[in-house]
């Protein structure tokens, strides 16, 4: 008599799952991440030694713009499910320019300036600054290896987990955040207006289109409105965070303050190589998004020209 065949494995099943995947809640999950930050956040602020209170003030204000700004663009998912993916493509085009204009006249120019003025050399004021590119590039690196998260143009990043896709892409949204607040926090480390408003100005209004994303992504997956709103909201919180770690460093070492701009920037310019540009030119909008893009750059020159 013949046997029963054997069982045919189910293809989505991993035989390896239960004892490579983590067992983590993704609501658990992702605030863990934020509660590494919070302790990240009251380290730098209890080694900064001396505190500028000005410099504090409206660096921790900038980073609460950024948060407000994202629970604003997270707002209408209460009663909108989706987006549209060209307009979504255009305005992530849009922040991108912003972030990219940014990066370059309010962080690198005025990092190279400060550079100069303390080393005495414009060669090595520009070797601190990209010295600080470098570590933001690699800072970036390595935080896209350790968190688990969704880029949508390649797929799961970070180890391997139990978190849904919609998840892991609100924890990228999260983790782009705190390079963003870490430059609001060193853009206003001297209490320099002309430096910090143009920047903070920029990374906020880029912010509302990112926090209605992740509102309408939690939504398309059934989530309650409310409770997706808030959690996109939430994901917004790691930029005053990011300003509290900006300021810590800057205020604890002198040269941390042009090596910071630069790692801001770095951080920002992999951000939107690595992951804003490919997400807004994999669904045949290419064109749309660049000129969403162009248009944000141009906006930013104007922001700085005018706040700065």
């Amino acid at each position: 008599m013949d046997s029963p065949p054997a069982p045919v494995p189910n293809p989505e099943t991993r035989v390896d799952a239960p004892a490579s995947r983590l067992r983590i809640d993704p609501t658990l999950q992702f605030m863990l991440m934020i509660g590494v930050a919070v302790l990240a956040a009251a380290l730098a602020y209890a080694l900064s030694s001396p505190r500028n209170p000005l410099a504090w003030q409206w660096g921790v204000l900038a980073g609460l713009a950024g948060f407000g700004a994202t629970a604003i663009g997270a707002a209408p998912a209460l009663g909108l499910r989706s987006l549209g993916q060209r307009g979504e493509d255009i305005l992530l085009g849009f922040g991108a320019g912003m972030m990219l204009a940014a990066s370059s006249f309010s962080l690198i120019l005025p990092g190279l300036d400060a550079g100069e003025s303390l080393t005495g050399s414009r060669a090595l004021g520009a070797a601190v600054v990209v010295t600080g590119m470098a570590i933001g590039v690699w800072l970036m690196m390595v935080l896209d290896a350790l968190t688990p998260h969704e880029h949508a143009h390649c797929g799961t990043c970070g180890p391997e987990t139990r978190m849904g896709r919609v998840w892991l892409f609100v924890n990228a949204i999260a983790l782009h955040n705190l390079p963003e607040g870490m430059a609001m926090g060193v853009s206003f480390a001297q209490a320099d207006m002309s430096v910090g408003l143009p920047l903070s100005t920029a990374i906020a209004i880029q912010d509302i289109p990112e926090g209605l994303a992740v509102a309408v992504a939690l939504r398309g997956v059934g989530m309650s409105p409310w409770k997706a709103v808030g959690i996109a909201a939430l994901s917004g919180f790691m930029e005053p965070l990011g300003a509290l770690i900006g300021l810590g460093l800057s205020s604890s070492f002198e040269l941390f303050y042009p090596g910071g701009l630069g790692l801001a920037a770095g951080a920002m310019i992999f951000v939107v190589s690595h992951e804003v540009i490919p997400e807004t030119h994999r669904n045949g909008h290419q064109r749309a998004a660049t000129l969403g893009l162009m248009a944000g750059f141009m906006v930013m020159m104007v922001l700085d020209t005018t706040l700065g």
